[in-house]
């Protein structure tokens, strides 16, 4: 066995790894707490085990990692966010503040050998004064801190940097040995506020979470929701802002009892089918796309407020598997390949709920063998819409499926090469165009398919940043996003649940393709939950 991605790209474990992963990383953190004895992680930790710790103690904050071919012995301590990152060496009593960057290939030795010429070196004794390193503190690669020095807080070193003496708070050193060259404020003008990407998520997030209440009292009328002031009451809009408040707020919506609120949306599922009609709608069936997509919103809010569907989805588990064949069979993938996915999206989602069932290798049996393997998709672009309605439909189609149950793509290479293709495209994509749709069918299969490979990763990468920048901008105070990010008056350009809902989880997709999404502190828990769902029993 050899190192993984994670192991030499550590500080995406969090985001981008599966249940047994993350289950054999804690089972390593539990290991070496009991070989070490004096051991303790936080939250969100990650040593590769391709790593040497050999500590007699080791304290590792949240979100701290060590990567790959890394030494670790003797006395280390370290805050919340600290990196020790692959072939790094921290030996002695080293104490590191929170938010320590310490580069590959840089060495921290908290230790020193006597060199008297009486003596060879190797009967010399040892001295350990020990490092002191504060916080917001980076250190470049190829850098090596001596024996006895303090690192005072918000210092940058740079790269190859020798350091052999203390260095103020707020120092920007380099050289060897290493010297004072500024002071990180100095900007050469009035202070700045921060700006990189990171903090700006950071921002974001706050005041979006401070501004949950206000937004979702404007949709709300006594019992009743809607998607935005003015709207009809829909099934869609509870749901929504049940997700949204577990997102930001960890629990209900403001002012509603949880458990009232998922015996109202229990209520809405017809007993006979399993499935939810739209309010003051027919008894729903297997052909109503609003029906089918409320098997994903209702489901996952009930399974946000610690409820579940009263009954299952009979409309889709009584099928045969020949049924689900002939269905699939009809579904109009060639030019309507957005309402194929749907379709395949609410079956995907109401097995999963389910019990197990034959059906879902049924399911899965006809999607890997009907993938083209030349564009990884399914359908065929159209005149009109180009490569919108593929994308769509293989973002709905493996989002109920693929990713929801935690199984690989195929093709994923050609997949990446036709999503780039179209994200390119600006009828859908231009400086005024982009709903949350279409970012959402792009950012989904790029994000899923970088767990299979990097194929074109940068490219994806940039694309992600482009659109974050996009994003970030258009929250609207009190209200939200809307669905639509380009001006107008109609209703999907008027901030509401819909939106608000959809691009917060489309940012952190972006976000964590870019590994950044731990900046925003929230991830989503439902419809777009990274991990596969929950099996369901009955």
């Amino acid at each position: 066995m050899r190192p993984g991605r994670f192991d030499h790209c550590p500080w995406e474990f969090w985001s981008r790894s599966d249940e047994r992963q993350q289950a054999d990383q804690l089972a390593h953190q539990k290991e070496l707490a009991e070989r070490i004895g004096d051991a303790a992680f936080g939250e969100r930790v990650f040593v590769s085990p391709w790593a040497g710790v050999h500590a007699d103690v080791l304290r590792l904050g949240d979100r701290s990692y060590i990567g790959a071919h890394a030494v670790v012995t003797d006395d280390v301590r370290a805050g919340r966010d600290c990196t020790l990152n692959p072939f790094s060496t921290v030996r002695g009593r080293i104490v590191l503040g929170d938010g320590v960057r310490v580069g590959a290939h840089t060495s921290l030795l908290g230790f020193n050998h006597g060199f008297a010429p009486e003596e060879p070196v190797h009967r010399q004794p040892l001295t350990s004064q020990g490092i002191v390193i504060g916080d917001d503190v980076w250190i470049g690669s190829h850098v090596v801190v001596l024996d006895g020095v303090t690192i005072g807080d918000h210092c940058v070193v740079g790269a190859g940097a020798v350091v052999t003496k203390d260095l103020p708070a707020w120092s920007v050193a380099v050289g060897n040995p290493a010297r004072r060259v500024r002071d990180r404020r100095d900007t050469g003008g009035a202070p700045k506020p921060p700006t990189s990407l990171d903090a700006r998520l950071e921002r974001f997030a706050e005041r979006a979470r401070e501004q949950v209440p206000a937004l979702l009292a404007r949709c709300r009328t006594g019992d009743a929701w809607t998607d935005r002031p003015g709207a009809a009451p829909t099934v869609r809009a509870p749901c929504d802002a049940v997700e949204i408040s577990a997102l930001l707020l960890d629990g209900p919506p403001p002012g509603t009892d949880g458990a009232h609120l998922a015996s109202e949306l229990e209520q809405l599922q017809d007993p006979e089918t399993g499935l939810v009609p739209e309010v003051g709608g027919t008894a729903p069936s297997l052909d109503d796309d609003a029906a089918m997509y409320h098997v994903l919103c209702v489901g996952y809010a009930l399974d946000l407020l610690g409820s579940r569907f009263a009954h299952p989805v009979r409309a889709v588990t009584k099928l045969s598997p020949e049924e689900l064949v002939a269905r699939l069979d009809r579904l109009p993938w060639r030019t309507e390949a957005w309402r194929s996915g749907h379709w395949v999206d609410g079956v995907g989602t109401a097995l999963r709920f389910a019990a197990p069932s034959p059906l879902t290798e049924t399911l899965f049996g006809w999607l890997l063998t009907r993938a083209d393997p030349v564009h990884g998709l399914y359908g065929a672009p159209g005149p009109k819409d180009g490569w919108r309605q593929p994308v769509n439909g293989f973002y709905r189609a493996t989002r109920g499926t693929f990713a929801q149950f935690g199984l690989p793509l195929p093709y994923p290479e050609r997949v990446v090469d036709s999503v780039l293709g179209h994200s390119r495209d600006p009828a859908w994509f231009g400086s005024d165009r982009g709903t949350a749709c279409d970012v959402l069918d792009v950012i989904h299969p790029l994000w899923l398919c970088a767990r299979q490979t990097g194929h074109r990763g940068g490219e994806g990468r940039d694309w992600a940043r482009g659109q974050l920048e996009r994003v970030l901008g258009r929250w609207q105070d009190d209200a939200g996003f809307s669905f639509a990010l380009e001006p107008g008056d109609r209703a999907p350009h008027t901030p509401g649940l819909q939106g608000t809902e959809m691009w917060l989880a489309v940012t952190w997709l972006l976000a964590d393709h870019l590994g950044l999404s731990d900046a925003l502190g929230y991830r989503p828990r439902g419809v777009h939950r990274p991990e596969p769902a929950r099996t369901g029993t009955g």
